[in-house]
Parts: C-alpha cells; structure tokens; sequence
C-alpha cells in the first residue's frame, strides 16, 4: 500500500488537460490516473465506503459517478462555478479525514458528501473537453473514476481484514497530508 501511495504522491497534481488532449475514451480513462488530486480522492471514497459498510460501499461511489457526470453537464452548459480547484483539493482532505477518524455517516449523508465532492470533480472534467468529445470522454472517466473507487474499496476491504483499522486509518491519515501538500505545493 506504501508502494502505491508514493506513486501517487510523486505524480504530477491537478493534471487537468488542455482540451487538445481531451479527444476520445482513452482520453478520458487516462485523465484520472494523472493526477495525484484525482487519485487521492477517488480512493478515499472507496476506503471511507469499506470502512462504513454495507450499503455504503455499492451506494456512496456510485453516487460520486453519477453526481460527477451532472457536474460534468453543468460545466458543457457553460454554467460558471467558482472554487472549482480548491473544492478539489479540499475533498481530499476532507474525505482522507473521514478514512482517519473513521467517521461514521448515515447513508444518505455519505451520498450527500460523496455527491457535494463529485459536482466539482466532473465540473472540472466537463470544462476540458469539446462537445465533439463529449461522450466517449465522459464515459472514459466515469469508469476510470469507478475503478479508482473500487481500488479503494479493495484496500479498505484487504486492510480490515489482514492489518485492521490502524492501518486503514492511517492510509487516510496519509490521504490528509497528501491533500495539505498538494494545497501548499
């Protein structure tokens, strides 16, 4: 899991395209394996749905795919949002803190937080690309974004069950300084 994580920490942050690379499905695959900011928050996700369980695990990302595609609708709308990066930024802090002090959430608040979080993530996919790309990007990322969750959710499973808790906590302690690095860096 170490492994994984300094991967993460040393690839590039905030890894949004110009939209000459925003062209196609494997475009849109590959936009969320870029960046650390997409990859942190996407697994947080997926370990604060393994530790809630549950429903939680099934509901709370597939909750995050779908809001991140009607942020994706409202940034093609050409609708302005504000705070776009920060918000970005800040669900991975948030959410790793969630994974740390393992929070427990209602269902519908996790959906409800997962979905806030999400808005901005897919607000920020749909202000990179062009309407001729529209789907088959929008697609890409939404099963990239799915399978970040499930990585999550794997590890947060495999930890539970061979480590415990301490060291899934950890890893979303590890999330927390991964996010505030990102935020001063």
């Amino acid at each position: 899991m170490g492994i994984a994580l300094t991967g993460v920490l040393v690839s590039p942050a905030l890894a949004h395209p110009s939209v000459a690379q925003v062209n196609s499905l494997v475009s849109g695959i590959a936009h969320p394996l870029s960046g650390a900011d997409h990859v942190l928050a996407m697994i947080a996700v997926g370990l604060w749905a393994a530790l809630a369980g549950g429903r939680a695990i099934w509901i709370w990302p597939m909750t995050f795919v779908a809001t991140m595609l009607a942020g994706f609708a409202v940034a093609r709308l050409g609708l302005p949002m504000r705070l776009v990066e920060p918000a970005i930024l800040s669900s991975i802090v948030i959410l790793g803190l969630f994974v740390a002090l393992a929070v427990k959430a209602p269902l519908g608040l996790g959906a409800a937080i997962t979905g806030l979080f999400a808005i901005f993530h897919g607000y920020a996919h749909g202000a990179e690309t062009t309407s001729a790309t529209l789907i088959p990007y929008a697609a890409g990322f939404a099963l990239a974004t799915a399978a970040l969750h499930a990585m999550g959710i794997g590890l947060g499973l495999f930890a539970e069950r061979s480590v415990g808790k301490v060291a899934l906590r950890a890893t979303g302690g590890l999330t927390v300084l991964s996010g505030l690095a990102l935020m001063v860096g």
